[in-house]
């Protein structure tokens, strides 16, 4: 969105806000999950008595969660297996044990000794939420500043970020410990087996149910000239209503509960078009369109001929229109940085320690076994660059994008890394709710196969700057309309065009994996970025048990009662369940 004035007044708030520094003596500190430490008894003493207290430690929550070891792991978890990316070049010595690590990933050499497996800085994500779950209510008693709603506001807040560590667990390492207590007193026990996918799949669920409603819905409309400015900053750095709407029809796709899927996806699109309007009548947004009702931005501005706009809004500035829940990073010195600019690349390094793999763009115009369907489509000019002897990401390392699409075949954009790791990271946006829908729809049945395609081609238009009403360059219905298989296949390959790189793409073939039964489309999909070992690998994946990761050996000899994936032990299961 560009006209949002007090943008930077916005950001610059965040900074103290949404990262207030707490002291570390007030949480546990986590080398293992299951060897935490509690809280010190005198710090509980003389902590928890007012509203400043919650507040504080609510802040730490996602001071934790923004840590680059969290979501660098959220990151790899969520994308290194895929096709999408190779190793690039390793040149800061921090990272040597990590740029290790990712080289045996991405040979599928998976080990219990691989320090991506470990997952002791995302249970200290969960422990602070538990923390603040259990002493909040001592301080609605106490303070009187601190109401009864914005209790219940906190509690809904801490369960959804807590409920997305623990879904980021569950898809990375199917069954997992699940604790919701803090870990508080010398005699709690927290060596406790794996829980099953579903059960704790289903206890998240169950969560977000009960507190669904009790979140704010927006933190923060300003008065400017006697107007009420829609403030898209403090709304999506943090957890909003409907945040934890997009949160749940993403759980309930991977129950399969298409009725529930399709009815969040509506509750978060519908506030879209609601919040359109808003900004419509107060004459604070020029660069969205309506989609059948979908509000997107546009790559173009109106009246401009260069596209690009929508990778600025949405990748670039960050906290867009589109924006549904992202982490902000500020970028400078005493804040928290992203992972992606050592990993993906900056302005110094355009090929950090991963780049895409040579599949996703080489032989733009030729090879069939391409993801582009279209040479004018913008994302993949704005999410890869080709540096010669290797393909860059540049999504989230480009600061900005603005080129023509006029001479195809020989586009480029203006070089715009960024010199900080300052790209917010998002979990979720408008797009990524409208293809679950798409997906509900499809598997719901063939009768709902209109309105699923309709979806996926306004991401499509979008991408490929088509304008809403226009058809020509659009998807064609009844080339995709044949069968569930092809209406499937569309729908996924649209979701891998639509979020490169984003930490979706192994989890989106999980997913499928875990529907088939079989790995069958999840192996054929992978294997296009392997030159050489292909075979082995395609073995190995075919093993249900395989596409998950292991637990990490340090996690094993604390916890007896945790025992090691069969793919990586010599027990079998042979489930994807």
């Amino acid at each position: 969105m560009k006209t949002v004035h007090i943008y930077n007044k916005v950001k610059e708030s965040l900074k103290t806000v949404l990262f207030l520094t707490v002291g570390s003596t007030i949480f546990a500190s986590c080398s293992d999950f299951l060897d935490i430490e509690p809280m010190n008894s005198t710090v509980l003493e003389n902590y928890w008595k007012e509203k400043a207290d919650v507040t504080g430690a609510v802040n730490g929550c996602y001071e934790a969660m923004a840590s680059e070891d969290v979501i660098r792991r959220f990151g790899i978890w969520g994308e290194l297996r895929s096709e999408n990316i190779v190793l690039g070049t390793q040149s800061n010595s921090n990272y040597w044990n990590i740029y290790n690590s990712m080289n045996e990933m991405l040979k599928e050499n998976l080990l219990q000794t691989n320090e991506i497996c470990q997952w002791s800085t995302i249970y200290n994500v969960i422990n602070r939420c538990n923390i603040v779950c259990h002493y909040a209510p001592e301080v609605e008693a106490l303070d009187p500043n601190y109401t009864s709603n914005e209790l219940k506001a906190t509690i809904a807040e801490m369960k959804t970020l807590r409920a997305l560590c623990y879904f980021y667990l569950i898809r990375a390492f199917r069954d997992v410990p699940y604790v919701t207590e803090p870990s508080i007193d010398d005699n709690q026990n927290f060596v406790v087996p794996a829980s099953k996918f579903e059960v704790v799949l289903d206890s998240l669920i169950n969560d977000l149910e009960v507190v669904k409603n009790d979140a704010q819905r927006r933190y923060s409309i300003e008065k400017v000239q006697n107007k009420s400015i829609y403030i898209p900053a403090e709304n999506n750095s943090r957890i909003t209503r409907f945040a934890i709407y997009a949160l749940l029809a993403d759980l309930y796709l991977w129950k399969g509960d298409w009725d529930n899927v399709i009815k969040y996806c509506d509750l978060v699109m519908n506030y879209k078009a609601e919040q359109y309007k808003e900004l419509l009548l107060l004459d604070q947004i020029n660069d969205v369109e309506l989609y059948d009702g979908v509000p997107m931005i546009m790559e173009a501005i109106k009246g401009q001929q260069n596209v690009g706009n929508a990778y600025t809004s949405i990748f670039g500035e960050g906290n867009s229109f589109e924006s549904i829940f992202e982490l902000y990073y500020a970028g400078s010195t005493g804040q928290q940085n992203n992972w992606v600019s050592n990993f993906y690349g900056n302005s110094s390094n355009h090929t950090g320690m991963l780049k895409a793999a040579e599949c996703l763009f080489d032989g733009f115009t030729t090879d069939q076994n391409q993801i582009w369907l279209s040479q004018r489509d913008c994302r993949a000019y704005e999410s890869i660059e080709n540096e010669g002897n290797s393909y860059a990401i540049t999504k989230y390392t480009r600061q900005r994008a603005s080129f023509s699409l006029q001479r195809l075949g020989s586009v480029t954009i203006p070089d715009a890394r960024r010199s900080t790791p300052n790209a917010n990271w998002i979990f979720y946006r408008l797009s990524d709710v409208m293809l679950m829908k798409a997906e509900a729809l499809i598997e719901r049945g063939e009768a709902d196969w209109p309105e699923a395609f309709k979806l996926i081609n306004n991401v499509y238009k979008r991408a490929n700057n088509i304008m809403p009403e226009t058809t020509t360059g659009a998807l064609n219905y009844e080339t995709y309309s044949t069968s569930k298989e092809k209406m499937e296949d569309l729908l996924f390959e649209e979701r891998h065009r639509e979020f490169l790189f984003e930490g979706k793409r192994w989890f989106d073939l999980v997913r499928l994996a875990r529907r088939d039964g079989k790995t069958d489309r999840l192996v054929s999909n992978v294997i296009r970025k392997y030159k050489q070992d292909i075979n082995v690998t395609r073995i190995k994946l075919a093993d249900p048990n395989y596409i998950y990761f292991p637990y990490a050996k340090s996690e094993l000899k604390v916890n007896p009662l945790l025992k090691q994936n069969p793919a990586f032990d010599k027990g079998e299961d042979g489930s994807l369940k």
